[in-house]
This record gives C-alpha cells, structure tokens and sequence, in this order.
C-alpha cells in the first residue's frame, strides 16, 4: 500500500474517502491530515457561537474526538467537512446550553420576505489603495461580524467566508434552503453598504499556523 506522508495533507488529490477509508483500516494517524485541512473551517463555524478562544479550541478537540470515534458512521456519499461541521455546531450549542446562552438559534424564517440577495463586490475588481482600505478595516469587519446574532453570523461565515454551498449550508444547519437563503439576506443587510466592498477577505478570523499545530497536535494525543 502506497504510504502517504502527513505534509502532504493539502494535496487535494488525495481525497478525504481514502483518508478515511484507510483511517478505518488502521491507519489512524492519517487523522491529522483531516484535521489539518479542516481547522480553519472548523474554527471560524465554531467562532459564530462561541467568543472564547480558550472554549472554541476546547470544543474544536472535542469535535474532532468525537468525528474520531464516530468515524465508522459517516457516510461518504456526503462530504466529511460537512459532517465535521455539523459536530461542531452541536458541540457548540450544547456548550451554550450549559451556559445559559441559547436563544432560539433555530426559529423558522419561512414567512420573512427573501427579496434579492445584495451582492459584494469582487475583491479582484479593487485597485490598490482600495486593497489597502480592505486590508485597514479588517478588524472593523470582524468588529461588524461578530455584532451578528448567531443565527445570522454562522450563515454568513459559512456562505460567504468558507464558500459553502447553500445547499451544504441546509445540511450542516438542519434549516430549509428558504432559511439559509432569508438569513444570508439579513446578515448582509446588518453589515450595510461600505462593508460590502471588504466582505469578501477570505483572511478574516483566522487560525494561524501554530495555533493549527497545536490543535492538531492536542486531537492526536487524544485519539492516539
């Protein structure tokens, strides 16, 4: 069997079914390569909940444990990161719950009005003074984002931050298409117009390098 080596871990060619298939076979430190690939997504779902960066690492070990030991179960007709991050949501929300702190993250928006989604402007289209402003306003974009109440804010990152389909926003959420798409509106009407122009800094709450190998260190401990 053809060894695969851990740095290679963004080498897409190497699909997450295989990696799993052959964590399933034994091979369970190739966990650190979905790891790796996963925790800036998992990070910034997790960052729409919880505030703490103490509590989000916390629950992002858990969340990965517990896609460890439940690995056998996931379906790879579905994406694993989609999986993954359905964990973490409820590992965040029950954190919430023991806090005290879920409100109605979950009521249904069916019967809001879903008018035309407003768009952002492509960042490519921004010459470079513009570049600089982005980049200047990143905190108050972040500032702006976190303002969001958490329903809005994890649609938000998940469609516009990680390029999640909508669709794969639904299952991960467990809200219909319609939900997705009224909320997706809303937040974008909170953050108004002149953040539209930074909204799509893909370098928003991010999750360094060593703050990763930490994460991914710590996950492997625990499994291994």
């Amino acid at each position: 069997m053809e060894a695969i080596k851990i740095n290679d871990f963004n080498n897409h060619k190497i699909t997450d079914s295989e990696i799993i298939r052959r964590i399933l076979s034994g091979e369970k430190e190739l966990f650190e390569m979905l790891v790796r690939r996963n925790n800036q997504k998992l990070y910034r779902v997790i960052r729409s909940y919880i505030k703490d960066e103490a509590e989000i690492e916390d629950i992002m070990q858990d969340s990965y444990v517990k896609a460890f030991t439940k690995l056998y179960q996931f379906k790879l007709e579905s994406t694993f990161s989609t999986w993954l991050i359905r964990i973490g949501i409820n590992q965040s929300l029950t954190r919430l719950r023991e806090l005290g702190k879920l409100h109605h993250l979950n009521e249904r928006d069916e019967n809001e009005t879903t008018n035309s989604i407003l768009e952002i402007p492509d960042s490519k289209q921004l010459n470079p003074q513009d570049k600089m402003i982005r980049n200047e306003t990143k905190l108050l974009l972040e500032n702006a984002i976190d303002s969001l109440d958490s329903k809005y804010k994890i649609i938000y990152m998940m469609k516009e931050v990680e390029e999640m389909s909508l669709k794969e926003i639904s299952v991960a959420l467990d809200i219909t298409l319609a939900n997705v798409k009224v909320r997706l509106h809303r937040a974008k009407e909170m953050l108004k117009t002149k953040l539209y122009e930074t909204a799509n800094d893909k370098n928003i709450f991010e999750f360094g390098f060593s703050r990763c190998d930490r994460i991914t260190e710590n996950v492997m401990k625990r499994i291994g």
